[in-house]
């Protein structure tokens, strides 16, 4: 199985770093904001202490990603990899947050873009994981299909 599941990804407004433990400060700073998690199932996740659980999570997933705004080089976000099949055909993106100032649009679609384009070449399948209440999510996502596939 040659897919490595935290390279660094560069697109023209963010890159992708593999997170690591140095980062809390600045990813819990962007996760600060309460709206952004109202929809999410665990909606209290801005709390430090709620946080750091996902935090944790998403460090022992080995497929944890900062989001950086290139313009700026702040951490804005995070995504991740998780649950590679054992037989290295599929993996899942998801767990993925940015601030509030970047969402509607070209951050989010560039994000994806960058983790497809990374997984394709290596695996059959990709799946992306949405709370099912985050509607939110799901309306980004499936605009982010219809552009994409126009």
């Amino acid at each position: 199985m040659n897919f490595d599941l935290q390279p660094v990804l560069r697109g023209k407004l963010i890159e992708l770093h593999p997170l690591c433990a140095d980062d809390f400060e600045a990813i819990h700073a962007a996760a600060s904001d309460p709206l952004i998690w109202e929809q999410h199932p665990e909606s209290d996740r801005y709390k430090r202490e709620v946080f750091q659980g996902f935090f944790d999570s998403a460090m022992a997933s080995g497929g944890a990603f900062a989001v950086i705004d290139k313009p700026s080089g702040r951490i804005i976000g995070s995504s991740r990899y998780c649950n590679l099949s054992e037989d290295g055909s599929e993996v899942e993106i998801g767990w993925t947050f940015l601030q509030r100032e970047f969402w509607g649009g070209e951050y989010n679609r560039e994000l994806k873009r960058l983790m497809l384009d990374h997984a394709l070449p290596h695996l059959k399948r990709v799946v992306f994981v949405v709370g099912e209440n985050n509607v939110r999510s799901r309306k980004a996502l499936e605009k982010n299909r219809r552009e994409t596939c126009q």
